[in-house]
């Protein structure tokens, strides 16, 4: 795995050493970012589900601001970690913290915290998607900015709904196995 483009381009991550752990391909990535390109530029990042972090270093690598990383795992977030170190990722542009992604979004939301402007969720494909798009969708406790989008990395065959709450579903790339659905807030 390596950074595609940006202030970090050509460095080489560690990848995670268990097959549970899939992460998003290069070519995905780049699709990934040549889409929310306009958008990236200072943008604040939420990379939920992070394993390797490599989509939220690309989006640091292409401008954003800062990026959390979420993950349940320890050894996970340690990679995280390990990763940003490689590619020398200033401390103040970054946040690692171990957590279930269900429950991170509700601490945020009763801690009124900042809004994101851009959320990549791609837990694993088996997981159980409603409850993450339940939180975010939710009308009370806003997460994400209005202009803000969450982008979801699934299984193709994997239907998610084109509306939840106060998010639509404005855009869905297959490529493989793998699709990447764009929500945004209802207007």
């Amino acid at each position: 795995m390596r950074i595609i483009a940006g202030k970090y381009r050509g460095r080489n991550l560690k990848s995670p050493p268990s097959l549970e752990v899939r992460p998003t391909s290069e070519r995905l990535r780049e699709t990934l970012f040549n889409v929310i390109a306009p958008r990236i530029e200072g943008a604040r990042f939420l990379d939920l589900c992070a394993g390797s972090g490599a989509v939220g270093i690309e989006a640091l690598s292409r401008g954003a601001s800062d990026v959390t990383f979420i993950d349940k795992s320890r050894k996970m977030c340690a990679l995280v970690e390990a990763n940003l170190d490689l590619c020398r990722v200033l401390e103040e542009q970054t946040k690692v913290v171990q957590a279930d992604a269900a429950d991170y979004l509700s601490r945020s939301r009763k801690q009124k915290a900042a809004l994101w402007d851009i959320v990549f969720f791609d837990p694993p494909y088996a997981t159980d998607y409603l409850s993450v798009l339940k939180l975010i969708g939710s009308t009370t406790g806003q997460l994400i900015a209005e202009e803000g989008l969450l982008i979801v990395e699934h299984h193709h065959k994997n239907g998610l709904p084109d509306e939840l709450g106060s998010i639509i579903r404005s855009r869905t790339l297959k490529q493989g196995d793998s699709a990447l659905s764009f929500f945004s807030m209802k207007r």
